[in-house]
């Protein structure tokens, strides 16, 4: 931890990647995996797994086509998921509608795709009102629409563990 004022700042360590395409180099930061944050082991095999989608096809194809490769890699990696699930949106209890989550993994993160030329703060907005309408603690928002992928981890400060019923 560093301080920047009154502000306690986290150091974050960075692996720099060279990936090669078309000629290309381009790098890529990655955070490396660190066990202080919640299910990290998992939300690497997910990046790595979409770092190998935009290192294949690039940017500028339709979210649809990086989904449908996402999930080649889901299954090549051995990761349990649900595409395009459907769940329930409440408001005080009440259900008020449902949205498509992109990916559900492991059914604990939530993955959102995006191809757009950047990620911006209403992007980030609404994966985080997902996390916290269907309660989920951890999820990653993945923009393959740039020339080096972009990536995102939210957390969901509204988390609220489900208590786990008794043994019988």
């Amino acid at each position: 931890m560093g301080n920047y004022g009154n502000h306690k700042i986290k150091q974050i360590t960075i692996q720099t990647l060279m990936l090669k395409r078309n000629n290309f180099k381009t790098i890529v930061e990655m955070p490396s995996v660190k066990e202080q944050y919640k299910y990290s082991e998992l939300t690497g095999k997910i990046i790595k797994c979409a770092m190998d989608v935009h290192s294949f096809l690039g940017n500028g194809f339709q979210e649809v086509i990086y989904q449908r490769a996402l999930e080649i890699e889901f299954q090549l990696g051995a990761i349990n998921y649900k595409r395009e699930l459907e769940m329930p949106i409440y408001y005080k209890g009440r259900r008020i509608g449902t949205r498509r989550v992109d990916f559900l993994v492991e059914d604990i993160i939530s993955v959102e795709l995006k191809a757009i030329t950047q990620i911006e703060d209403v992007h980030l907005a609404q994966a985080i009102n997902y996390l916290e309408a269907y309660n989920l603690e951890v999820g990653l928002l993945i923009n393959f629409g740039e020339r080096s992928l972009n990536f995102k981890r939210l957390t969901n400060k509204k988390y609220k563990p489900t208590p786990t019923p008794p043994e019988s």
